[in-house]
């Protein structure tokens, strides 16, 4: 065959193919028109997302007739059990369906493609979150950790004669049953909550025995950081009373968010105060290394990924803002236990992702900076999985030595 043959032939091969193209496509369940071919079949939007519904359902359909229904246009909502055979039968495969995390890392490669492919720069709306959030920030994160000092010893203070006088009035700092901070006054403020609080010690709170039985104390720096810990907690709190978006959420909203998001945003913060180059979280005069948090009951399998991820984290070497930013994205999660206004969440989530995504864009010059958003999203997953062994472990040490303040245990409880 000759090269203008060989041509001639590909031309009407292309044609016929235009042809094809051109010609309506019928859905091969119902027989409306069919947009593409979806898990394997040619079908309609309409019974594409049918299909990938029926097999996330733990139950099966039952047929109300006699398991041989016609399946149409107008009719393909009355038997469920009969539309979903008819996928089966026409090749439609249920392992080609994505799982709804691949479904949403699709959804937000996307957006990037589009968002990348005009220049960045952040909108006003962007710039005044961000002016709203950095603002809660700074009025409720200790970075000189002024206030550490006032918490019950820590075991290896004492061991100095020097540290010894210093603690020697044993001041203590007070729990609160988080929750009381909805009691009075508005939501958004972000006054002390002393005059809710309940003591944790008392005069005898430096001590370093048990009181009960004559027992010594098992964990020797649970006091101290357990103060730590809910002084933490408590600036969490304020920070999130001080935004807009959670402010104007419904109660519940709001403590089912705390409740899910307090721990992975309480290690942002101690990550601020990481040194990478030493393993020590350096929060002003005082140092901590994870050998006070092994004393105060917590194990490896927590502890071990903990440290993984404070060293990856601060090695991305992140700005403030995206500090800030990161820190919001894990407060506005849809999932949490107990959440209801999903859908509302989950915009405020996605617009924080955005103006993430955008600031360092924008903000940064490093030629892998695409590469930083999807690592900051993996940190805060990886954080997510250790929610859950973080919250075991308190309930343990609390059985043990039954002094974690009545706030972190608020925290970590199910019930909303």
């Amino acid at each position: 065959m000759s090269e203008e043959e060989e041509q001639q032939q590909a031309k009407t091969s292309e044609e016929e193919e235009e042809e094809e193209d051109e010609e309506p496509k019928i859905c091969q369940v119902c027989g409306d028109q069919a947009n593409g071919y979806h898990f394997n079949a040619m079908t309609c939007e309409g019974c594409k997302g049918f299909f990938r519904r029926a097999m996330k359902r733990p139950e099966s359909f039952k047929c109300p007739f006699q398991r041989n229904c016609v399946i149409t246009k107008s009719n393909r909502r009355q038997c469920q059990a009969c539309r979903l055979q008819k996928c089966l039968s026409i090749g439609m495969r249920r392992e080609m369906i994505m799982s709804d995390e691949a479904v949403e890392e699709r959804r937000w490669k996307i957006k990037r493609r589009r968002l990348l492919a005009e220049p960045l720069l952040l909108s006003t709306n962007q710039e005044l979150l961000i002016q709203e959030l950095v603002k809660a920030h700074d009025q409720t994160f200790d970075k000189t950790c002024s206030h550490f000092a006032q918490f019950r010893p820590l075991d290896r203070w004492l061991k100095s004669k020097s540290d010894n006088s210093r603690w020697k009035q044993g001041p203590t700092q007070p729990g609160v049953k988080v929750w009381s901070l909805y009691d009075e006054g508005d939501p958004g403020s972000s006054s002390s909550s002393s005059s809710s609080t309940t003591s944790m010690g008392g005069e005898n709170g430096s001590q370093m025995t048990r009181g009960q039985g004559g027992k010594g104390t098992v964990f020797t720096s649970l006091s101290h950081i357990d103060d730590l810990s809910t002084y933490m907690i408590q600036t969490v709190i304020n920070y999130s009373k001080l935004i807009s978006a959670f402010r104007d959420l419904t109660i519940e909203d709001q403590i089912s968010l705390l409740k899910g998001g307090t721990f992975e945003i309480v290690m942002i913060r101690l990550n601020m105060l990481f040194n990478d180059k030493t393993g020590v979280w350096e929060c002003g005069s005082l140092h901590y290394d994870i050998g006070d948090a092994f004393r105060a009951g917590f194990q490896t399998h927590l502890l071990d990924p903990v440290m993984r991820c404070h060293y990856t984290l601060r090695r991305l070497h992140l700005h403030d803002v995206e500090y800030v930013l990161m820190q919001a994205i894990a407060l506005f999660s849809p999932d949490r236990p107990g959440v209801t206004n999903r859908d509302v969440i989950s915009h405020h989530q996605e617009t924080l992702a955005i103006t993430l995504l955008t600031y360092i864009e924008s903000k940064r010059n490093e030629e892998d900076k695409h590469l930083l958003f999807p690592k900051i999203m993996a940190c805060l997953t990886e954080m997510r999985t250790m929610n859950e062994e973080y919250s075991k472990q308190v309930l343990q040490i609390q059985d043990i030595q039954p002094e974690v303040s009545p706030l972190i245990l608020e925290v970590i409880s199910q019930d909303s």
